[in-house]
């Protein structure tokens, strides 16, 4: 099955041209903003992708920027026909904004580089664990609620056997594996979930050892997210309780690059890691 993106790479694509368009023009954002009736803030996010742009405004824009082949034209008005869509995670109802936001872009990646410090990684997760997960960290006000988050992020799973398939690369902290969630059945499932999620070809699974003493990932964790290139620059993520952080600048990036390379070289290999993934499984009580 194909795997589906959602909306997130025709954003993109379309504010990408929007943008080349624009400064081929010589027009400013303060003047394409008076044609249109908004801020200029509002072009800045409709060139980023950060949010769609409607028919009649890039029709406006299209005319204002003397876009006349017509090829040209129904390519952009395609592109943005699909950048309106709703995303499949629309079908769960409404999700908070940052949540969406963050599946928009897992949806649309081609890789994603994940250390976990403190629990399995969501998209390994069994739904035992996952529900078990929620009603702990009581992020679910009714059992409704916590239904419907346990369905989204076993759907986010599919990307890992749809073609192409996500190719992820975790890295999980030994603290994770020892951590029992839901109870001892449901934490034994969860191992030898992670033990043949690593038998996938896509799929790089290492433990960092508690034997590692303190690592760059005791700061929380993160997830870089890697698109192709010509689409998008990689994009990293990191949840905290002060809200959702994006991180695309250069300098941003190379600072959670190198810590998920000391991560990575500080890690078990794939096979020790289901070595130990194992034996954790055997000793549960």
């Amino acid at each position: 099955m194909a795997r589906t993106t959602g909306p997130t790479i025709a954003r993109w694509q379309l504010g990408t041209q929007l943008k080349a368009l624009r400064e081929q023009s010589g027009t400013t954002h303060r003047e394409i903003a008076d044609e249109l009736g908004c801020s200029p803030s509002k072009i800045y996010k409709i060139e980023a992708g950060d949010v769609g742009v409607g028919r009649a405004d890039l029709l406006v824009m299209l005319g204002h920027y003397q876009v006349t082949d017509s090829q040209h034209r129904e390519t952009l008005l395609s592109l943005q026909k699909q950048g309106k869509e709703r995303g499949w995670w629309a079908k769960y109802g409404q999700l908070p904004g940052p949540y969406s936001m963050y599946i928009g872009l897992e949806s649309a990646a081609i890789a994603v580089r994940n250390f976990e410090l403190a629990v399995i990684p969501g998209l390994l997760q069994t739904e035992g664990y996952t529900r078990a997960l929620l009603l702990q960290q009581r992020l679910s006000t009714s059992p409704e609620e916590q239904d419907r988050r346990v369905k989204v992020r076993l759907a986010r799973q599919a990307a890992l056997s749809e073609d192409p398939p996500l190719q992820l690369w975790a890295i999980i902290d030994e603290s994770a594996l020892h951590r029992v969630v839901g109870g001892v059945e449901v934490m034994r499932t969860q191992l030898h979930h992670l033990i043949t999620m690593a038998e996938h070809p896509n799929v790089n699974l290492q433990v960092l050892p508690y034997s590692e003493g303190a690592h760059p990932g005791t700061l929380g964790s993160l997830s870089i997210l890697e698109f192709p290139n010509d689409i998008h620059s990689p994009v990293a993520y990191v949840e905290t309780f002060a809200g959702d952080v994006y991180l695309e600048r250069d300098d941003d990036m190379a600072r959670v690059t190198l810590a998920h390379t000391h991560l990575h070289s500080s890690a078990l290999s794939t096979a020790r890691s289901a070595e130990l993934i194992a034996a954790i499984a055997e000793d549960l009580a």
